[in-house]
């Protein structure tokens, strides 16, 4: 059916509603938006769903959204997992609160008890209630840091972490295998809660929450001296991480904490943001002017569903505040909970820390340094939830630490996905250590420099929306896996890694090899000195986007030689 067929359909079809239709009949003279809202299905993805809001089979939309939740239904039953239920939360992005009922009562005419927060939440706390509540599965209505016309759907399992191979190949199946609308079920919510299906739940999971990251906490006593000395502001960006990172916070007893007032209620339209991204700068303007006002320590920034965190720290010897990058900020956390665990004793003989290949490299020294293992994964925070399932079956390994380039981290295994609530607390609680030492988080990080080396990583994006984007990426980096450079600007290539197909080529010693992680479309290159660069399509925007990270012996020189190794990079694929 071609894509004005499918505007027909859903323009005379009784099943959508007269809501749908008036949208669709405002963009019955352009072509071009028609083709854009029906040219395909939104893809059900290994990530779950991301669109924009809107009518259409492209968009994201009550029937797009209960389409994919009869598919995941379907899988469920399947596994005979309809008594154990399934836990839903949503952020404050518009139509949130509609996409988690809708969803909530396809399962419950499915017969799957559902259990769905009584108000918004972050994505880590869904992560934990699966665990917490037994389910077999958990869904959570978010489209992350994108654009505020954007919404989304990720699934998880009973371990907690986003739905990993071959589960989520196989629910994609079932989602794609239903192309009629009609077969979508729904239950009356009245009738729903009637039969002990349709359930709310709320404060005693918050509390499990809150209680479990406290007890991570590793130095309280020195919270309880400096607490009164530091000062913090934060913004939740319109989200959802307000309540939970001023709960965490004052339970730990810190005083001088300052939430950013005009974005502190939630708000699907950001309205003081364009891109409600903590990795933006300007997402920081109005947190930064706070901070100068109250002379803050550190300004702290979570992303609308609270999973990934931003940090600017302050400059004690010019008054500026200097912007950490997800690694810097991941490696300070780690760096600081490895050391006082070592300083006890309590680093265990099997330890580890996950990070993915676009994460830094400095992750493996500050391995190497603790005696502990590093493992690498792909891109996506459900491969480091993987390894903690996979850890736990085995009996191998004691995860201690994990962690994406991409500003999330996890500092236990409560929940199973990026915890930005945590990263806040752990934060806090490092700012609190170092300054009963008189030292800043900017000097901690220049001093992780000295002991480890000047690590410093870039990442470049192309945007390429719209129907041709998709093949216009495709071709890009079909360019670069058919004739790989042995060369990048000056450096030389050591080996290349092409994820895709499954293979590595040591331009050293001419061999050939296997990689050892699962397909997917990523091209590495290792460089001499420990660089390194990267080229991927995004999971969840329609960008390819470019990661590469140098080591030397300064920070003048690591952003010098950074930004060579990014004018090579780009040449490449002129």
């Amino acid at each position: 059916m071609g894509y004005m067929e499918k505007y027909n359909e859903w323009l005379n079809n009784p099943l959508f509603d007269e809501k749908t239709k008036k949208e669709l009949e405002k963009i019955k003279n352009n072509e071009e938006e028609i083709k854009e809202r029906f040219y395909k299905d939104l893809e059900f993805g290994t990530g779950g769903l991301r669109g924009i809001i809107g009518a259409g089979t492209n968009r994201m939309n009550l029937y797009t959204v209960t389409k994919a939740t009869q598919g995941l239904a379907n899988y469920i039953k399947k596994q005979d997992g309809e008594k154990k239920g399934v836990v839903i939360a949503y952020d404050s992005r518009n139509m949130s609160p509609e996409f988690s009922e809708a969803a909530c009562l396809c399962l419950n005419a499915n017969g799957i008890k559902t259990y769905l927060f009584e108000s918004l939440r972050p994505t880590p706390v869904l992560s934990f209630a699966i665990r917490k509540l037994g389910c077999i599965s958990g869904i959570v209505i978010t489209a992350s840091h994108n654009p505020p016309e954007y919404n989304g759907y990720k699934a998880y399992w009973e371990d907690g972490a986003q739905v990993t191979a071959p589960k989520d190949k196989e629910i994609i199946e079932e989602a794609n295998a239903i192309t009629n609308y009609a077969d979508v079920k729904t239950i009356d919510k009245k009738e729903a809660i009637e039969k002990g299906l349709y359930n709310i739940v709320g404060k005693e999971i918050d509390d499990s929450y809150i209680n479990e990251l406290y007890g991570l906490v590793l130095n309280k006593e020195i919270i309880n001296e400096v607490q009164k000395d530091i000062k913090i502001v934060y913004t939740p960006l319109h989200g959802t991480g307000n309540i939970p990172v001023q709960t965490i916070l004052k339970k730990l007893g810190f005083t001088n904490v300052y939430v950013v007032p005009e974005q502190e209620k939630p708000d699907g339209s950001f309205p003081t943001v364009s891109y409600p991204n903590p990795e933006a700068p300007e997402a920081f303007a109005l947190a930064l002017k706070l901070a100068k006002e109250k002379d803050a320590d550190i300004v702290l920034a979570t992303d609308p569903d609270a999973d990934r965190l931003g940090v600017y720290a302050k400059d004690s010897k010019t008054g500026e505040y200097v912007s950490f990058t997800g690694n810097m900020s991941a490696i300070l956390i780690a760096e600081y909970r490895l050391s006082q665990l070592f300083e006890r004793k309590q680093i265990p003989p099997n330890g580890a820390v996950v990070t993915t290949i676009v994460s830094t490299n400095m992750t493996k020294a500050l391995a190497n340094y603790y005696n502990i293992k590093c493992i690498e994964t792909l891109t996506g925070f459900k491969f480091i939830g993987e390894q903690i399932k996979k850890f736990e079956q085995e009996n191998s390994y004691k995860y201690l630490f994990g962690f994406e380039e991409s500003y999330g981290c996890l500092i236990g295994t409560y929940a199973r996905d990026k915890d930005g609530i945590a990263a806040v607390m752990s934060l806090c609680e490092a700012a609190a250590f170092y300054k009963k030492h008189g030292l800043t988080l900017l000097d901690q990080m220049i001093n992780i420099y000295e002991k480890y080396g000047y690590y410093k990583e870039g990442q470049h994006a192309i945007t390429l929306k719209g129907i041709d984007g998709a093949e216009k990426i495709n071709q890009m980096l079909a360019k670069i896996r058919n004739n790989p450079p042995m060369k990048i600007g000056k450096y030389n290539v050591e080996e290349f890694r092409d994820y895709e197909v499954g293979i590595t080529k040591n331009f050293l010693t001419g061999k050939e090899g296997k990689t050892i992680l699962p397909k997917s479309n990523v091209l590495y290159f290792a460089l001499e000195g420990d660089r390194w660069c990267c080229a991927r399509p995004s999971g969840t925007e329609p960008k390819i986007k470019f990661y590469f990270g140098v080591k030397e012996k300064t920070m003048e020189e690591a952003n010098i030689e950074l930004e060579l190794l990014k004018e090579a990079l780009l040449k490449i694929i002129d």
